[in-house]
């Protein structure tokens, strides 16, 4: 599933077409919103909220989740689209004030939704604190952490804690911080794990590439994600994976050095 930055980017592009512009084209392909037609309004703007994508247009949000397959593409009017129409679940086109046209696609998106702007938080009001927004709060999602029982693996990955961090996230963070993935958030010093995070998910914005150890070379990126059975990068210990859960339908991989985590 993408993870905060990789949302954040992809606001920003959206939002770099979008501001400003009169909807020329507005599609939603899916059943619950497919008669929900915005032509006509003006495009505030398009911000992300932890890995949820808000469409303000008019008086109107269009909310849209990315999951594990979902992408936004932006496109010049009449230009190819990069993937086929079939998994198009959004369409919308608009006119810029310079005149310019431009048409904006999502594919294979999840939770497609249109309410009044006033109603977002019916939406996402339920996020916790976001490290990439302007009203980030480090010590309200330092409380949250530290008041929850739950494998610290398993609670920095519930967006009600702070909005943001996925699996490889967290099991970076995890390693860097020498702490074992079953570890309770709650014996942890939630507040370095938090400022922690929340520095490497900014470092991380506006790369193309993203890196937790400073290297962006292919197979170089990560400490621990992915690299079950591999020598730790740290002490040389092979790295273990397993998998690890709020419970059994939301398992989700897990990687640790036994020697550099205890």
């Amino acid at each position: 599933m993408p993870e905060g930055d990789t949302v954040y980017r992809t606001a920003r592009r959206l939002n770099t077409a979008l501001a400003g512009a009169t909807v020329t084209r507005f599609e939603l392909r899916v059943p619950q919103a497919a008669t929900v037609d915005l032509t006509g309004d003006v495009v505030h703007d398009v911000v992300a909220r932890g890995k949820h994508l808000l469409h303000r247009i008019g008086p109107w949000t269009l909310h849209t989740h990315l999951k594990m397959e979902g992408e936004w593409h932006v496109y010049r009017r009449g230009e190819r689209w990069r993937a086929p129409g079939f998994r198009a679940r959004a369409v919308i086109g608009a006119r810029a004030a310079d005149g310019t046209e431009w048409e904006t696609v999502g594919f294979d998106l999840a939770d497609i939704k249109v309410v009044p702007t006033t109603a977002e938080d019916e939406l996402v009001g339920h996020l916790g604190p976001d490290p990439l927004s302007a009203t980030w709060d480090p010590a309200t999602a330092a409380q949250n952490l530290a008041a929850d029982p739950r494998a610290v693996h398993v609670a920095l990955q519930d967006q009600r804690n702070v909005a943001g961090f996925g699996n490889e996230y967290v099991n970076e963070i995890l390693f860097v911080r020498g702490v074992l993935p079953t570890t309770p958030a709650n014996e942890t010093d939630a507040a370095a794990m938090i400022d922690l995070g929340s520095r490497m998910i900014r470092a991380n914005r506006d790369r193309a590439d993203r890196t937790f150890t400073g290297d962006t070379r292919p197979g170089r990126t990560d400490w621990v994600y992915r690299r079950e059975g591999r020598a730790c990068r740290r002490c040389g210990t092979l790295i273990r994976g397993g998998s690890l859960g709020a419970d059994p339908t939301r398992e989700r991989i897990v990687f640790w050095c036994p020697s550099c985590q205890r």
